[in-house]
């Protein structure tokens, strides 16, 4: 009985976790061809494809903190008015991250393929949304 039980509460698990693999793949494929329409945009030489790749990671993950905090505050139910200021505050600090990131990314990369590296991520974010779109 306890062997039939365990096996339950293990099937049970490994059919939880399926949505979430799945989803993780779904992620890294999107991740993969972020990188890919980046890399073809840009046209890095070998010397700048580390250094910005570097830049750009650490760039991505800070800028994901910040609107995962963004996401979380607006639906918050809390207080309105400390809400409106916390949202403004964390939309600053996504422009201070641009600005930062810019001056570094510009001591690896032109100005022209920074405008580029902007370009490609509000292309790529369109295309994506436009795919995620009922009916396509």
């Amino acid at each position: 009985m306890k062997k039939v039980l365990l096996a339950v509460v293990c099937c049970f698990s490994l059919l939880l976790s399926l949505p979430a693999a799945a989803q993780n793949q779904d992620r890294q494929k999107i991740e993969s061809a972020k990188i890919g329409l980046i890399t073809n945009r840009l046209n890095l030489t070998p010397d700048q494809a580390p250094q910005f790749w570097a830049i750009y990671n650490e760039y991505s993950d800070r800028r994901k903190d910040v609107t995962r905090k963004l996401r979380q505050n607006n639906r918050s139910t809390s207080n309105a008015m400390d809400d409106l200021e916390e949202s403004v505050e964390l939309k600053q600090k996504l422009v201070d991250l641009e600005k930062e990131y810019n001056g570094r990314f510009l001591k690896v990369i032109s100005p022209q393929q920074l405008q580029e590296l902007h370009n490609t991520e509000r292309t790529f974010n369109k295309m994506l949304l436009d795919r995620l779109k009922p009916g396509n």
